[in-house]
């Protein structure tokens, strides 16, 4: 018998085919008509069933994986904006590495807009009412992210490239050590005796540019070096950026430490515009290796990140979830390394 008004309705993650022939009346194979051969079905059966799945919020093909009868050998990548005038070449490369990957597992990367906030879970829901996708990767995560909570209620397999910062922990996850990766950056600049080390960041809230500035200072404390004002920050942006690294130049520090080679890049404007040249005059250390850092002059000396080994785990981690949906959520944490350039040299201090 169809659901009556006043009945209970199960709980999302208790939704199986059966609850949902139950509801409508119809037997389980039904249900899988109506799902896979709608054809099969006469309309107005159809369409009892079809409103039932919509009434339990029944995701048919993640809700019980053992009755899975295809899989779409897709997996979803959103994508998020990019602010006017700028780009995203370290995604740009991940997303390469990604799809190389998952092509040699024998699946394909569907790419699509995904905003930020909750507005950005629209994409999502589409592809998965569409049952066009066997999973998800992530990345962009933040604080107060709301799409890993999402997915894991519905049953999906995900997988994030990023942390998540706040809140209970969720999922699988693939990330780079950033904090690692400063910290690496001030031992090279303590070798070449800085000892007024700065760092410009982002403003304070980010996941990722707060991990990159407690890498910058837990290294300063351990060789006993000042930080007190000798932090800024900016957002990815080269103006921006010039207008904030200012003051930390005409302080008088040696060398910065940047979150980004965009930002170390305005570092390089700031020099200039005090007709100073970066290396001689002041370290510049970038973190991406985009590929903008070879090509300054002086090349800039960066932090690398492990895109290649990121994607390959991003797939292995989503295909362990795949096939296995109750598995303990497993969590890699990849080192970056320094690629040291000209931007670097030693210091008089």
């Amino acid at each position: 018998m169809p659901r009556s008004p006043n009945s209970p309705r199960p709980k999302a993650g208790s939704v199986t085919l059966a609850t949902v022939a139950q509801r409508a009346g119809v037997s389980p194979q039904t249900v899988s008509n109506a799902l896979n051969s709608p054809e099969l079905l006469r309309p107005e059966t159809l369409e009892r069933v079809r409103r039932t799945i919509d009434e339990l919020g029944y995701r048919p093909h993640r809700a019980a994986q053992t009755l899975r009868t295809r899989s779409s050998k897709l997996i979803g990548y959103g994508i998020r904006p990019t602010a006017p005038g700028t780009s995203a070449p370290v995604m740009d490369r991940f997303l390469h590495a990604l799809s190389q990957t998952a092509d040699e597992a024998g699946y394909r990367i569907l790419l699509f807009a995904s905003p930020p906030g909750s507005a950005g879970l629209d994409g999502y829901e589409e592809l998965l009412d569409l049952h066009s996708v066997d999973g998800f990767v992530l990345s962009g995560t933040e604080r107060g992210d709301q799409r890993q909570a999402w997915l894991e209620k519905r049953g999906v397999p995900f997988v994030g490239f990023g942390r998540m910062w706040s809140g209970r922990q969720i999922g699988d996850w693939v990330d780079v050590d950033g904090a690692s990766g400063t910290d690496a950056a001030v031992e090279h600049l303590v070798a070449l005796g800085h000892r007024r080390i700065a760092f410009l960041g982002w403003p304070r809230g980010s996941g990722v540019g707060d991990d990159r500035a407690m890498g910058w200072q837990r290294a300063m404390q351990r060789h006993g070096l000042p930080v007190r004002g000798k932090r800024a920050q900016s957002i990815d942006d080269i103006a921006s950026a010039q207008a904030a690294v200012g003051p930390l130049l005409d302080a008088g520090v040696t060398a910065v430490i940047a979150a980004s080679d965009m930002l170390a890049l305005g570092c390089y404007h700031a020099l200039r515009e005090r007709r100073a040249v970066p290396g001689k005059d002041v370290a510049v250390v970038g973190f991406d290796d985009s590929p903008t850092a070879a090509l300054l002059s002086p090349g800039l000396s960066t932090v690398a990140q492990p895109l290649e080994a990121v994607g390959r785990e991003c797939v292995r981690l989503l295909l362990a979830r795949m096939s296995e949906l109750g598995a303990p959520p497993e969590r890699v944490l990849l080192e970056p390394s320094l690629v040291v350039r000209n931007s670097t040299s030693a210091s008089d201090d």
